[in-house]
């Protein structure tokens, strides 16, 4: 089977950074939380969108006339 050398390289980097923090999610968590606030780029949140405009499931059962 053919191997991608892009695949196997991120796949390496990507275990040296996890034996690096010894496989612990938490530490690795923590680790990229300091390494986005050392650097000088704005980050962007935005309001959770309103439901209010998408059909509820029964609407949608009415419109499709599922019958019980």
């Amino acid at each position: 089977m053919w191997k991608d050398p892009i695949v196997e390289e991120t796949r390496e980097l990507r275990e040296q950074y996890a034996s690096k923090h010894n496989h612990d999610i938490d530490v690795i968590f923590e680790d990229i939380k300091q390494r986005q606030s050392k650097l000088d780029k704005k980050w962007v949140s935005f309001p959770p969108r309103k439901m209010s405009n998408t059909p509820t499931a029964d609407k949608l059962k009415r419109r499709i006339r599922i019958k019980p």
